[in-house]
């Protein structure tokens, strides 16, 4: 073969090489665009078609009837980023109870990051005590036990809605040994925050989380703390917060922490509080373990049996009167609920569980 006739291969083979070159950029950069995460802008898109996104309408529908039969007044059902479902009012902002707990734990992620906060300080370091006085082994716990509820304090907290009547003795468990649901953690965590970082706790989540990813309905002038201060020197940090704005918050941790193109909390953060720590078979009371829930800092965690299917890597938060804020990854879905101003009775787990397999009976393909 003459030189000619080779060096005409060759140019051939680097013409075709480049031609396939270009297809597989081609492709790739449209199957990233296929792939771009979806967020809400000022108000949220709606999907017009479910079945598109693997929903049944008349399986929707029974969500919606089965809802309306439960103390249930807001329902924001997401996936990919668009709502998938609504009902009730999903604007109504009120208060959240104990999900507040839930949102801390994102707001701790950044002064965490940048060393603002060490999670392996003491209470001794961080001089803090309460009335009648802390025990020196009491003193030893650490911010990263309070956050996991291990921190074997049993001192009363200032508001009731926690495990505390149910403690072992006081002085009876080391630090980050023994899980408890205790609201004395809970408030003193607010009080830290403060503490560590200088700011105040609504104004960290105006300025940190609300005006990140565009929350529709917070104001700020709403929020204040409360509690029985003589009983214990911590208050609770109340919010309050609509369905469709919880939905936002959960959004932003199914996307590890990311709004956009801005990182808003650190990703390796919202892995780690959206993980056990406390797993199933070691909550506590020992009735817990009956349960679907483990616990990691200041969420709870699907995990035991029955974390199979939709609940495999699933966390909520969750709050008295069935405040809701469930993040479920295998199905790229965001779930808030609310149980707002002007109804009466509470929904309870089980109750809100059966909303939940009502909207998972709904998928077409299971």
């Amino acid at each position: 073969m003459s030189a000619l006739m080779k060096q005409r291969k060759m140019t051939a083979a680097r013409g075709i090489f480049s031609v396939l070159s270009f297809l597989v950029i081609v492709s790739l950069a449209v199957y990233c665009e296929e792939r771009a995460f979806v967020y809400p802008g000022v108000e949220w898109e709606r999907i017009a078609d479910v079945e598109t996104v693997g929903f049944s309408q008349e399986g929707l529908e029974a969500v919606r009837a089965h809802a309306d039969t439960l103390p249930s007044t807001g329902i924001v059902v997401v996936v990919g980023g668009k709502i998938l479902f609504e009902n009730g009012d999903i604007a109504e902002t009120s208060y959240i109870a104990s999900v507040r707990k839930s949102v801390l734990a994102m707001l701790y992620g950044n002064y965490v990051q940048d060393g603002t906060v060490d999670l392996d300080k003491t209470l001794v370091g961080l001089e803090m005590t309460d009335h009648g006085g802390l025990s020196d082994q009491e003193r030893e716990a650490t911010i990263a036990d309070l956050l996991g509820a291990r921190s074997g304090v049993y001192h009363p907290a200032s508001n009731s809605g926690d495990n505390l009547s149910e403690a072992p003795p006081r002085n009876s468990q080391k630090h980050g040994e023994y899980y408890l649901y205790s609201n004395l953690d809970f408030n003193a965590l607010g009080f830290i925050f403060e503490q560590e970082t200088g700011r105040n706790i609504y104004d960290a989540l105006q300025t940190d989380l609300v005006d990140k990813i565009g929350m529709q309905d917070f104001d700020r002038s709403t929020h204040r703390k409360s509690g029985n201060l003589e009983v214990s020197m911590y208050p609770a940090y109340h919010m309050n917060i609509s369905a469709r704005d919880l939905a936002r918050l959960g959004l932003l941790m199914l996307r590890g922490g990311k709004w956009n193109d801005e990182q808003v909390i650190p990703e390796d953060w919202s892995k780690r509080i959206s993980g056990v720590v406390t797993p199933f078979e070691e909550m506590n009371p020992e009735r817990m373990r009956s349960g679907k829930l483990g616990y990691g800092y200041l969420w709870w965690i699907f995990d035991g049996p029955e974390a199979v299917g939709p609940y495999e890597g699933a966390y909520t938060g969750i709050g008295a009167g069935g405040q809701y804020m469930t993040v479920v990854p295998k199905l790229d879905m965001v779930i808030a609920h609310k149980k707002g101003r002007g109804t009466r009775g509470s929904l309870s787990r089980e109750q809100y569980y059966s909303i939940l397999e009502k909207i998972f009976d709904a998928r077409i393909e299971k």
